[in-house]
C-alpha cells in the first residue's frame, strides 16, 4: 500500500491547501486491498484507485462529499459523490448483493443485465418497478440511465475503456469498481469499506470486513495445520483454450488457503492462464479433485466424456472425484467477492474433511452425478 498512499499524498499537493487537507485527514487502514486508498475528513473523505493494468498511475480519485459541506480546495482532478447515495444505477449483481447485505436496497434504482439477477429481493424491485432495467452493461440504455437522475453510476471497468463513452460524457459520476482486479480473496473484500462510504453505512460495512477477515484467517489456519495437499484442477474448456488460475491470482490464492495443490502455482501470474487442453493434460492429468463452475446446463460425468473425450484421461474423472457448482443456483461468485471465507470453508470441508471446519450453512460444489 505504501506506492499508492504516496501517490494519495502526491495527488492532494496539487493546488489549493491540499497539503493541508492532507495532514488532518485520517487515513483508513486498508490492509490487503491493493488498488485502493481512502482518507477521512470531516464532512468529506478521499478516495484513491489505483490504475490496475498501469500500477504507477491513479486510474480514479473522488471526494465524498456529505450534505452540508462544500467542496473543499486541494483536490482539482477528483470527481465529487455526494453521499450518502439515495439513487444509484448499479451494473453488477456482485455489488448489489452487498447494497443488499448494508441495508441500503432503495439507493439501487437501476441495474443491467437483469437476466443474471438471482436476487429475490431485486426481482420484486424490478417487477414492481421500484428499481428498473437499464440494459446491458456493454452498451446500457444511457437515455433512461438519465431519466433516473442518480448520483453515481457503480460500473466495472476494464483496459482502455475510453472514458465509458457515451455514458461517460453525460457528467453522472462513474465509480469504477476496480475490486475485481485485486489479486488476493481479502484484498477484493476490502472493497466493502469503499462502497459502505458510498451509502452511509460505513460502521456496519468496516464490521462486516472484520468479521470477513476472521472467519477467513481462522479457516486457513485450520488448513495449514493438515497433512496432504491435494492437486486441484479448476473448471475445463471454452472455445479452444482453458482457463486455468495462476499462482498470484485470487483462485490460486484461495486453493493454497484451503490446503491444495495447485497445478499451475509455478505461474506467477495474477490473472488465468489460457492453456490448451493438452497442456492442462500434461500438467495436471494427475489431479485429485476436479472442480467445475458452470452456469444454467447441468453438468454430468456423461456429458463430460461426449463433450470432450479428454476429460476422461484426467486422474480426477477417472477415481469420479468431480466436483461442480451451477452458479445460476450456487450464488458462487457474489459470495466470493465480499465473503470469501464462506467458498473457503466449502473448499476445506471437500478437500480436508479431517480438519472439522465450522460449517457456514452455504454448500457451493457437488460431485457430479454419472448420468
Amino acid at each position: 500500500m505504501f506506492a499508492l498512499a504516496a501517490a494519495l499524498f502526491l495527488l492532494h499537493g496539487c493546488g489549493g491547501n491540499g497539503a493541508a487537507s492532507f495532514a488532518e485527514g485520517d487515513t483508513v487502514e486498508i490492509r490487503y486491498a491493493a488498488n485502493l486508498a481512502i482518507e477521512e475528513h470531516e464532512g468529506f473523505s478521499v478516495v484513491n484507485i489505483r490504475n490496475p493494468w498501469d500500477t504507477t498511475k491513479i486510474l480514479q480519485n473522488y471526494i465524498l462529499l456529505e450534505k452540508g459541506f462544500q467542496r473543499p480546495d486541494g483536490y482539482p482532478s477528483a470527481k465529487v459523490i455526494n453521499v450518502p447515495l439515495q439513487k444509484s444505477v448499479v451494473f453488477s449483481v456482485v455489488h448489489n448483493s452487498l447494497i443488499h447485505e448494508l441495508g441500503v436496497e432503495d439507493a439501487v434504482s437501476g441495474v443491467c443485465d437483469t437476466e443474471y439477477v438471482l436476487q429475490p429481493w431485486l426481482k420484486e424491485r424490478l417487477a414492481n418497478g421500484k428499481t428498473k432495467d437499464c440494459g446491458n452493461s456493454m452498451s446500457p440504455n444511457v437515455e433512461k440511465i438519465l431519466k433516473l437522475s442518480p448520483g453515481a453510476v457503480l460500473l466495472s471497468p476494464f483496459e482502455n475503456s475510453n472514458g465509458h463513452g457515451k455514458l461517460g460524457a453525460a457528467g453522472i459520476p462513474i465509480v469504477e469498481c476496480a475490486d475485481y482486479m485485486e489479486t488476493s480473496p481479502l484484498g477484493r473484500a476490502e472493497w466493502m469499506k469503499f462502497y459502505g462510504r458510498l451509502y452511509g453505512e460505513k460502521e456496519k460495512a468496516d464490521s462486516l470486513f472484520k468479521q470477513t477477515e476472521q472467519e477467513y484467517l481462522e479457516l486457513k489456519g485450520r488448513a495449514s495445520a493438515t497433512v496432504s495437499r491435494p492437486k486441484v484442477l479448476l473448471d475445463r474448456v471454452y472455445g479452444q483454450s482453458w482457463n486455468v488460475p495462476g499462482g498470484n491470482s485470487t483462485m490460486g490464492i484461495m486453493l493454497k488457503d484451503a490446503g491444495a495443490a495447485n497445478p499451475f502455482e509455478g505461474y506467477k501470474v495474477s490473472g488465468s492462464l489460457q492453456l490448451s487442453p493438452e497442456k492442462v493434460l500434461m500438467e495436471a492429468g494427475d489431479a485429485d479433485v476436479w472442480l467445475i463452475r458452470y452456469a444454467y446446463n447441468n453438468v454430468t460425468m456423461k456429458s463430460l466424456a461426449a463433450d470432450k473425450p479428454i476429460y476422461t484421461r484426467f486422474k480426477a474423472y477417472k477415481d469420479g472425484n468431480v466436483y461442480g457448482s451451477d452458479t445460476s443456483v450456487s450464488h458462487l461468485f457474489d459470495d466470493m467477492a465480499f465473503h470469501p471465507q464462506w467458498i473457503l470453508c466449502d473448499l476445506i470441508s471437500l478437500l480436508h474433511p479431517e480438519a472439522g471446519v465450522k460449517e457456514t450453512g452455504k454448500s457451493y460444489f457437488f460431485k457430479l452425478n454419472r448420468e
